[in-house]
């Protein structure tokens, strides 16, 4: 059978490829079958965490830290549950990574709090001794671009249908909504009252007063992309 296909390489050709696609239509078609399903427990962000987000790729954090804790003892037991498909419905771009420099942080909203990335991102080692991160000091004086966030929530809402303004359900049996505001001036007030709510829990008198001044530091919005991440 073997010397016979060796001596016709069209019909070889066309096993191959019947079989890579055979294999191929096993691993998409249940990726298909799980998209009409809820997502259970996962909501869009806000416009204050998506703002973050962009802080969290713009300084490449990403590049040190993946977001996707494999199906593994080892991981399970330093990161908790292992990550699920679902859990990234509303990610774009997905930033799972391959690389670790630093921990993952898939569910660090579970394990730390406000105040420690507060600390944290202003001098990493005083926190964790030997750490190799740089301090990010520049993250308390740059202003947030909740405009750009705001663009990015309608781009997606209009192009991927992401449920904003509809009641989803949470793992605990409740169900939570997530709004988007109608007008820009909507969405940056939207975005300054949950700033004044992480930096309730912050030590920083100058990110306080900037917030209470109607400015958004980055380091806020970026916290609050970090506390949703569980």
């Amino acid at each position: 059978m073997f010397h016979w296909l060796e001596k016709h390489p069209f019909f070889f050709s066309v096993l191959v490829f019947a079989v890579v696609a055979f294999a191929g239509l096993i691993e998409i078609v249940p990726s298909f079958a799980q998209q009409s399903r809820p997502v259970i427990g996962t909501k869009p962000y806000t416009t204050l965490q998506l703002t973050g987000r962009q802080v969290y790729i713009k300084n490449s954090c990403n590049a040190c830290h993946s977001q996707l804790i494999r199906p593994f003892k080892s991981e399970t037991d330093r990161y908790g549950h292992y990550s699920v498909s679902g859990e990234y419905a509303y990610d774009r771009p997905f930033l799972w990574g391959s690389k670790r420099t630093g921990p993952d942080l898939m569910r660090v909203g579970n394990y730390r709090t406000t105040d420690w990335h507060e600390y944290h991102m202003k001098d990493p080692a005083a926190v964790v001794p030997g750490s190799l991160m740089p301090k990010y000091t520049w993250l308390y004086k740059n202003i947030a671009d909740v405009d750009t966030a705001y663009a990015e929530q309608l781009t997606v809402q209009r192009f991927f249908d992401v449920p904003y303004n509809k009641p989803l359900p949470m793992k605990d049996g409740s169900k939570q909504t997530v709004k988007l505001a109608t007008t820009l001036a909507g969405a940056r007030a939207e975005a300054l009252a949950d700033a004044k709510l992480i930096t309730a829990d912050m030590k920083d008198q100058d990110v306080k007063d900037m917030v209470k001044n109607g400015k958004i530091p980055e380091i806020v919005a970026l916290i609050a992309y970090l506390n949703s991440l569980k």
